[in-house]
């Protein structure tokens, strides 16, 4: 189990704000795209996604489009979307299904799905031309708890170094397991770092969450990760709420059944350094990708997720039996729960954009319980080499 640490205790004294160019400023946004998406690890969903060989996404990450794909080995890869001919991208739709290859529209230069070269109409007229010189420029991709990531660098920091604090961290809540119920896109009008920032305290819950705050109450939690690029830890749900959800009944199954007790009286939020939000319950996963448009936009993609049985407990019309609460009243009571709270969020963090751009803001201290926001500040600030 890890080590948990009350809030305030990892609190730095003198902590501040950033100051209002980091939210407004065409030039930062640029500098952090390349010193930030453009070198990290960024999430780009779920494995799930590619359920068969020739399904395939499109991911934009640091202004480059990304295919992400299942080969015909069923391999999960990455993919500039450009053509080693004439540079024309290669995919248009968000996501589909390639029969057995990747065709240019312009000069119908065709890929295989492992990015090898098969087809270069009238190259052989070219001396010295070899196909096997021309694949897909590939992208690094590796996965964890059934989510994939993709680094776009030329010489990436290895996933499982860059990621040790986590590999296995969370393996007790069967992430890789559940099933995605519901998804749902937000256009925000705020900075990607004030989306982050609010994730990581509750500071603000009984004022802009009474939803929220009657079932995980902000001064009931304690962390277990406090300085670096993964932030976060739990909130106790108070008795005789089961699961944050508008009933307060559990909406289902459990993650895992197997889970010590007192972990079913908690929900873990965690920020995942550059782009994910994990949001764990004890009986569904929420989770964020973060995608930064522009200095003052930010589109925020969100999955549910819950154990198969839980889903088909609801196509079939069934009520699985919760705890105390009595008949779970199924993944809609947990759905409905987070997006009255995301547009309560979204609505604080545009007005938040809207006065950090004022001429007479000037940094303010953080308090003993936003050490989380104020440690998310530092690690930002290390990777922009600040």
């Amino acid at each position: 189990m890890p080590d948990f640490h009350p809030t305030a205790s990892t609190f730095r004294e003198g902590a501040r704000t950033l100051p209002g160019e980091f939210y407004a400023s065409p030039a930062i946004f640029a500098e952090e795209t390349e010193r930030v998406f453009a070198r990290e690890w960024c999430c780009v969903g779920r494995a799930s996604r590619l359920e068969r060989p020739g399904d395939y996404v499109l991911r934009e990450i640091a202004g480059e489009s990304i295919i992400v794909l299942r080969d015909a080995r069923g391999a999960a890869r990455a993919f500039f979307n450009v053509c080693r001919h004439r540079g024309t991208r290669l995919c248009r739709e968000e996501s589909g299904h390639l029969s057995e290859t990747i065709q240019c529209p312009y000069h119908a230069w065709t890929y295989a799905t492992d990015g090898r070269l098969v087809g270069a109409p009238h190259m052989q007229d070219v001396a010295g031309f070899d196909k096997e010189d021309y694949p897909l420029h590939a992208a690094a991709l590796a996965e964890w708890e059934g989510f994939l990531f993709v680094n776009i660098a030329e010489t990436p920091r290895p996933f499982a170094e860059t990621w040790a604090p986590m590999i296995g961290r969370l393996a007790r809540f069967n992430l890789s397991g559940l099933a995605v119920g519901h998804r749902a896109l937000y256009d925000v009008r705020a900075n990607w770092k004030l989306v982050f920032q609010n994730y990581s305290e509750c500071l603000h819950c009984p004022v802009i969450h009474p939803e929220l705050n009657a079932v995980l109450p902000y001064m009931s939690g304690a962390n277990d990760l406090t300085e670096g690029r993964f932030l976060g830890g739990y909130l106790e749900i108070t008795a005789p709420n089961e699961s944050a959800t508008m009933s307060g009944r559990a909406c289902g199954r459990p993650v895992n059944p197997g889970i010590p007790a007192e972990e079913r009286r908690r929900a873990y939020y965690y920020s995942l350094m550059p782009n994910l939000l994990l949001s764990i319950h004890p009986d569904y996963v929420n989770y964020y990708l973060v995608h930064p448009v522009a200095a003052d936009r930010t589109v925020v993609e969100s999955e549910w997720l819950f154990p198969r049985e839980t889903l088909l407990d609801a196509a079939q019309g069934v009520r699985g039996v919760s705890g105390a609460g009595g008949a779970a009243p199924g993944p809609s009571d947990a759905i409905s729960f987070w997006e009255v709270t995301n547009r309560q969020d979204w609505d604080i963090v545009e007005r938040s954009q809207l006065g950090v751009r004022s001429r007479r803001y000037a940094p303010g201290p953080y308090s003993p319980r936003e050490s989380i926001p104020a440690a998310w500040d530092r690690e930002y600030l290390r990777l922009m080499g600040r």
